[in-house]
């Protein structure tokens, strides 16, 4: 029986993509803002992939990504000094940005509803992370947080699975995990013994061979946990 569902937060519960894409496009506004945004979305995620594998300081994956899309732009070879800066700059308009999808809050009331357990396991720096669910309204909805700078692990590694479940004091066969990212979030889940539930937004057909059950929109999460069987890879869809 599921006692607990937990979620993925950024791309899952909360918009990150199109917070980061109204933050970006006014920093260095263009015509066609997409190949900007596409870029910079690009590395973000290969900087944020070094920080979380304690390849760079959360400060210095901050500075790769400026100083990344300064030289593609061709403006040259900024400093740190620069960087940050200019960083600090993006921040405040990509805080201004943060929304949670319309699907959010009408699926965890449903689940909290029905005496589901809620949370969220996100790798990332805690204060932000935390800063997030405060600012987009589900802070009220998700008591249970656990970041990966809190943890000592980042997803996918089995350990950030656990240490929340030790948390809510249950096994991880009584729990579920919802996130946007298959492997890192939907089989990691599944891996270390909880239900992985992949959300998928994308609006593409479902890849062959599928493990693990997708939905492609929180709404339906309520009438799936019931076919769901935690500690086991859901049949193929």
């Amino acid at each position: 029986m599921t006692r607990a569902v937990l979620f993925d937060l950024d791309g899952t519960l909360f918009d990150h993509d199109a917070a980061a894409a109204t933050a970006i496009a006014a920093s260095f506004p263009a015509e066609d803002a997409a190949p900007l945004v596409r870029r910079w979305l690009e590395l973000t995620e290969e900087a944020i992939d070094r920080y979380l594998a304690g390849e760079l300081s959360f400060a210095d994956q901050r500075r790769a990504r400026i100083i990344g899309l300064a030289r593609d732009l061709g403006l040259g070879s900024w400093d740190t000094g620069r960087a940050d800066a200019w960083f600090a700059g993006y921040a405040g308009r990509y805080a201004s940005a943060w929304r949670a999808f319309p699907d959010a809050v009408p699926a965890l009331a449903v689940l909290a509803a029905g005496g589901t357990r809620l949370g969220v396991i996100t790798n990332g720096r805690a204060e932000q992370q935390r800063a997030k669910i405060e600012r987009i309204g589900l802070a009220n909805r998700l008591p249970y947080v656990l970041a990966s700078s809190e943890a000592g692990f980042a997803k996918p590694a089995a350990e950030i699975f656990h240490a929340a479940c030790a948390g809510l004091d249950l096994p991880p066969d009584a729990a579920v995990y919802v996130g946007d990212k298959l492997g890192t979030d939907a089989r990691a889940a599944a891996a270390a013994g909880l239900a992985g539930v992949w959300l998928d937004r994308s609006g593409d057909p479902p890849p062959p061979n599928l493990d693990v059950p997708r939905i492609t929109t929180l709404e339906t999460l309520p009438t799936l946990l019931p076919r769901l069987r935690p500690g086991h890879r859901s049949p193929r869809r």
